[in-house]
């Protein structure tokens, strides 16, 4: 277990009036040669606590409640956004890094802020680099979050735990310069390029005469170019050859080529913003269709020839990758599909390939791991929210009634967001239930999937609710860490993550 809490030093602590309470973080306690720090909590709430012999240096830094006596300052300085640069400022390693340039990558989407120091916790010991502060667009408006808040949450966490490996933050799914340029203010370290507004996917379903039609509209210097560069020869891959089609390029062109230009724009962006300070992750994959071979090798190539520097590509894979539940689908295609996938990343040599939705997909992780040989980035999101709806069914069932009952009267809206394709009319309805089979409704996929895609409703409007949420796991910060911890190791151990070397 990663929450260990110790008493907090009783000459800082009786500085303070309720300092009896205090108890502090074991893994937090850090020495600067002019600080002393630790995260600490009390029957209300989490802080930071500070010690120093001056008033004055990188104790001056932080804001909060300032007392003195027997030779020391100390400061109670609570979890705000000046506090979380501060920390950053004087712990370098409670900032965000790019970390897409590593072998094994894991975005942990933490819709709550609360989730990363039970994650912190698995990545001291397994050999892989987090994406702790990860949230989409979506979620934020939903939760109504910031990018700032995001990053700051992830920051006092990654403190709390002491884990100095290093970890990213995401900006998930964005689609415009304006969110782009928002993700970029606060320090994003990686950003996740979502090309859905500027694919036209119709064509992949058009006719023959259509697509021809389509394509001899567009300037006779691009076909040729595009002719010249993908009907002259097959491209060798490991196992297999990618081999176009005049009607298979043609709809390539017709499908991408808005896209890889805005691409190529936001690749410019990031070299004005600086060269290396943030990882660039293209995603392909919300759409209705999987992306085929000659698809993947197009969008690689044509952000190559247009110089676009990116370190993950994110197709859309045969069967259904759905919120909060394993894998629905052909394993057999599937691996047969994912390696041809895996091979084209590997001819181009520059980026690894990235799964998205990759909560609780533990039928497919074994495939994942195996055929990339641990060189991949793998995205979850709404799986830490479940945990913590799991770990109120047992801990506050009355609170978790409450949850249950909203979620289902939220379902409507919330469908219009997540493509979701359980059947919900076979769930029984809260009252019928003993406390003791609440915690079942999220070990099947329908509980799972209501109560995933609703959280806006919980967290976002509802603010007695929200409230409720956050004290339930402030009191039983212990359970939720623990569910925490053994769900994500199955996700870590069934990809075949190893072990840190000691």
């Amino acid at each position: 277990m990663s929450l260990k809490l110790v008493k907090a030093p009783g000459e800082i602590a009786n500085l303070f009036p309720n300092g009896a309470e205090f108890s502090c973080y074991e893994d937090s306690f850090q020495k600067t040669a002019s600080l002393e720090a630790m995260m600490a909590r009390d029957s209300k709430e989490r802080f930071l606590l500070l010690a120093a012999k001056e008033n004055a240096g990188e104790f001056a830094f932080f804001e909060g409640e300032t007392r003195s006596g027997n030779g020391i300052f100390a400061k109670r300085a609570p979890l705000t956004e000046k506090n979380a640069a501060s920390l950053r400022k004087v712990f370098a390693w409670t900032a965000p890094v790019p970390v897409l340039n590593k072998k094994c990558s894991f975005g942990c989407g933490d819709r709550l802020g609360l989730a990363t120091a039970a994650h912190a916790e698995l990545f001291k010991k397994y050999d892989a680099f987090p994406v702790f502060a990860q949230q989409s667009i979506r979620e934020l408006t939903l939760t109504k979050r910031t990018y700032r808040s995001v990053i700051d949450d992830a920051t006092f966490l990654v403190f709390q735990a002491g884990y100095t490996g290093g970890y990213g933050a995401d900006g998930d799914h964005l689609k415009s310069f304006e969110h782009i340029d928002m993700a970029l203010e606060v320090g994003v370290t990686m950003l996740t390029l979502d090309l859905s507004d500027q694919l036209h996917p119709a064509f992949a379903d058009c006719c023959g005469s259509k697509v021809e039609e389509a394509y001899d509209a567009l300037p006779e210097e691009l076909r040729k170019d595009m002719e010249k560069t993908y009907l002259a020869s097959p491209v060798q891959l490991k196992s297999s050859r990618i081999v176009f089609s005049k009607e298979e390029l043609m709809r390539c062109v017709l499908i991408y080529t808005d896209a890889m230009n805005f691409a190529a724009k936001v690749g410019e962006r990031l070299v004005s913003h600086g060269a290396g300070k943030v990882d660039l992750e293209i995603s392909i994959d919300e759409t209705s269709a999987p992306t085929l071979p000659e698809h993947h090798f197009f969008v690689a190539n044509e952000l190559k020839r247009r110089n676009v520097v990116f370190a993950s590509l994110a197709p859309r894979f045969i069967g259904e990758f759905q919120k909060g539940i394993d894998y629905i689908g052909d394993l057999k295609e599937f691996r047969r599909q994912f390696g041809q996938h895996v091979e084209i990343a590997d001819y181009f040599g520059t980026y690894k390939v990235s799964v998205h939705s990759g909560s609780d997909k533990f039928s497919a992780f074994p495939i994942i791991g195996e055929l990339t040989g641990g060189h991949f980035h793998l995205k979850t999101a709404g799986t830490s929210w479940l945990e913590a709806v799991e770990a109120i069914s047992f801990a506050d069932p009355k609170l978790f009634r409450e949850i249950y009952t909203k979620a289902f009267a939220a379902l409507p809206a919330a469908l219009k967001l997540y493509h979701i394709t359980a059947d919900f009319s076979v769930l029984p309805k809260e009252e019928t239930l003993s406390d003791d089979q609440l915690p079942e409704l999220l070990k099947c996929v329908p509980g799972r999937q209501l109560l995933h895609i609703t959280y806006g409703a919980m967290l976002g409007e509802d603010p007695a609710m929200h409230d409720k949420i956050y004290r339930a796991l402030f009191v039983h910060e212990k359970e939720y860490e623990k569910q925490l911890e053994e769900h994500f190791e199955k996700h870590i151990s069934l990809l075949g993550i190893p072990l840190k070397k000691a």
